[in-house]
């Protein structure tokens, strides 16, 4: 990968839209539940929000687990004793 690929995918961020894909909701009621709690907009987090949350965050993992080993090299404070 050359700077401009990496830069891209370390730099890419998870959208309303991605999180609101893979709960099964819309972005409305994704925003909704990010009110603050105690307005008159906030509402209930939806049903199988960690699930579609964690997958979201296994993916990203994933992605960022491909750039560094592309770039190979290992980062000294994250290696396994």
């Amino acid at each position: 990968m050359n700077f401009k690929q990496t830069t891209d995918a370390l730099l890419e961020s998870v959208t309303l839209e991605d999180l609101a894909d893979a709960i099964g909701v819309s972005v409305q009621t994704i925003r909704q539940a990010r009110a603050a709690e105690g307005t008159s907009a906030h509402r209930t987090p939806p049903p199988g929000w960690e699930a579609g949350a964690a997958s979201l965050a296994r993916k990203a993992s994933i992605r960022y687990q491909k750039i560094a080993k592309s770039l190979g090299g290992r980062d000294p404070k994250c290696q396994r004793a």
